[in-house]
This record gives structure tokens, C-alpha cells and sequence, in this order.
């Protein structure tokens, strides 16, 4: 195998090192997506998101093309955080305005116990493939992200058979049985740690954990049911590979009260959301960790101004620091006007040159 070209713009990993860096990094959750009229376009040509995202060569041509638009300092794998319940053989499909779908939902210990944990280089292949196409295309531009959904997250989608309100049946069996429900979290746990370990190989040079709904948890619960998980895999990832470090990013939607047990588990960096101020985050943690955030994903369905004002305010209260990575805090939506991304990103980019002067 060549080698890989070193990275000419590794902003994004030395903020996740804590690192001194130039500018301010930026990139944004769900970059590649709908609010892009190529990606509808290649989406259209796919047929469907679910033949879109096994097949390398339209996941790698979505995956850059907000690159091509916006001077972003990192891309990330388009993929899905359901593909290891998908690979586990729950029958994933998509429905039309109600979002993922599982034909076989996991309701018993019975159904739990006749899970097995897949194999990446087999019913996952097609993820580290597009990962290694991904990276080739890139040629040390900027640096791939590679990424999974938390045990609890997918365990919520597994169970629930789909998205949720009321968590009725996850929470049930929390309640109810707790041991089956750790019987699940053990299984998956060990399912994303290979599979990110495999992205890791195939040429992932960050990675990201989305812990999508541990914030509908209670402080000993999210500690029993999710971080406990969590902490089991950033022990069990590679943290070095072709010689450089691989930074690793935890991120709990709505899981602002709990950043300091989060820093203690040994991740690089945390994802914040918009429910905390950057400022209380970082006195919080200090500097053990970086931390990548956090601008309400609807501001950009303000005017230019609006939005570089807010773009300085998050720059200015985190400060000339070290550790900072420039992100929403969650998802970009759809229906955005792409223009105003290419205003944040390189709002970003000028204040966090000017706060370094």
C-alpha cells in the first residue's frame, strides 16, 4: 500500500490535541447532507439513502462535496450511525418523514440474546472501504473523521424500533431489565470498538462518538447506561496509526451537566450543544480536553451578520486558547441556505485569526 501524503491543513487535529493553531478549525455536523442541492442530486441518483451510503463512490463524492464549497478543516464519513443495528440483521429501512425504522425491534432478552456482533470486514466492509476511497481522494487535505453512534443511542433506536418521544420501551426494560439491557450495551460496545478500530485502519484520522440521547437520562442512569460504555471504548481504541495520534471525540446531546465525568473518561475532546455556554465548559474542564462547538444550528437561518456576530461571540468567550474546534451543536438542517455556511466558516476562521494576534 502507498503511503499517505501528510496532512497539509492539521488544524482540526492539533485543536483536538490541544495544540496551538493558526486559526480557529471548523466543521459542521451533517456537512454533507440535504441542504445541498448536489447531494439531492447524487441522493436522486441513488435511489435511496440506505444504497447512497453502501455504495464507496457516492459516499465518497458526498462526502466532499462541501469541501468543494466551503474552506471547512476536516471531513467526515458520510455513512449513518445505524449501520451496526443494520449489519446485525434488524431489517434497517428509512420511511418517508418519520427518519429510521427497524422491521425487527429488539423487545426480549431472547431477541437480545440472539444478536451477534458483526464482523467490520464483512457486513461492514462497504464503511471501510468508503473510508479508505474517501482518504485516498482527500490526498492529505484535510483530515477523514470517522465516527458510530454510542451503545446507549443505538440501543434506543434498536429497541424502540425507531426514533422516540416518550422512550417507552428502552426505558422500560431499563426499569424493568436492567441486566438484559447491559446485555445489549456490552454486545454493542464491542461492536463499535472494532468498527471504529476499522476506520481507524482504513484511514480514519479522528473519530467521534455521538451519544445522540443520553440527555434523556438521569444523572445515574446516563452514568450506568451510557458513559460506563462509552469509557469501555475509548479504552479499547487505537490512539495511534501511521504514526500519528488518533483524537477522540465524545459528544452527548443535552448532556451539558455532566462534561466532567465525560473528561475523566479519557476522550480527547468533547461535542458541546447550544444548552451551555463555551465559557462555562471550558472553567469547568479546564484543559483536559478540547472542546468542539457549540453555535444553534438556527442561526444560520439568520442574515450575514447576524451570523458572524454570533460566530465572534462563541470565538471570543472561549478565547486565545488552545483546544478549540468550531462546530453547531448538533446537525446542520436541511432547509439552510448553503451561502450562509460559507458565512460561518470563514467568519470563523477570520475571528479566530484575529483573537490569536
Amino acid at each position: 500500500m502507498p503511503a499517505k501524503p501528510p496532512l497539509k491543513n492539521d488544524r482540526l487535529i492539533r485543536a483536538l490535541l490541544h495544540q496551538p493553531t493558526d486559526t480557529t478549525p471548523v466543521w459542521i455536523m451533517r456537512q454533507a447532507g440535504r441542504y445541498l442541492p448536489e447531494y439531492r442530486e447524487i441522493r436522486k441518483q441513488a435511489g435511496d439513502f440506505l444504497t447512497l451510503c453502501k455504495n464507496k463512490e457516492l459516499a465518497c463524492e458526498v462526502t466532499l462535496q462541501p469541501l468543494r464549497r466551503f474552506d471547512l478543516d476536516g471531513a467526515i464519513l458520510f455513512s449513518d450511525i445505524l449501520t451496526i443495528p443494520d449489519a446485525m440483521g434488524l431489517g434497517l429501512y428509512f420511511a418517508e418523514g418519520e427518519g429510521p425504522r427497524f422491521e425487527r425491534p429488539l423487545r426480549s432478552e431472547a431477541d437480545i440474546k440472539a444478536l451477534g456482533v458483526p464482523d467490520p470486514a464483512d457486513s461492514l466492509r462497504y464503511v471501510t472501504d468508503a473510508v479508505s476511497l474517501i482518504r485516498q481522494e482527500l490526498d492529505g487535505s484535510v483530515p477523514l473523521i470517522g465516527f458510530s453512534g454510542s451503545p446507549w443511542t443505538l440501543s434506543t433506536y434498536m429497541v424502540e424500533g425507531g426514533s422516540s418521544k416518550e422512550y417507552r420501551h428502552i426505558k422500560g426494560m431499563m426499569y424493568q431489565n436492567p441486566a438484559a439491557l447491559h446485555q445489549l450495551l456490552q454486545k454493542l460496545t464491542e461492536s463499535v470498538t472494532s468498527y471504529l478500530n476499522a476506520q481507524i485502519e482504513a484511514g480514519a484520522q479522528a473519530v467521534m462518538i455521538f451519544d445522540t440521547w443520553g440527555g434523556v437520562l438521569t444523572p445515574a442512569t446516563y452514568r450506568d447506561f451510557s458513559l460506563q460504555y462509552m469509557e469501555q471504548i475509548v479504552a479499547g481504541l487505537k490512539r495511534e496509526h501511521e504514526g500519528q495520534i488518533i483524537p477522540v471525540t465524545l459528544f452527548t446531546k443535552g448532556g451539558g451537566q455532566w462534561l466532567e465525568v465525560m473528561a475523566d473518561t479519557g476522550c480527547n475532546a468533547l461535542g458541546l450543544d447550544w444548552t451551555i455556554d463555551i465559557d462555562e465548559a471550558r472553567r469547568r474542564v479546564g484543559d483536559r480536553v478540547a472542546l468542539q462547538g457549540n453555535l444553534d444550528p438556527c442561526v444560520l437561518y439568520a442574515d450575514p451578520d447576524t451570523i458572524r456576530v454570533k460566530a465572534q461571540d462563541i470565538i471570543t468567550r472561549f478565547g486565545n486558547h488552545s483546544g478549540h474546534v468550531f462546530n453547531l451543536g448538533h446537525g446542520i438542517h436541511q432547509t439552510v441556505n448553503p451561502n450562509h455556511l460559507g458565512v460561518l466558516v470563514d467568519a470563523v476562521h477570520e475571528f479566530g485569526f484575529e483573537i490569536r494576534k
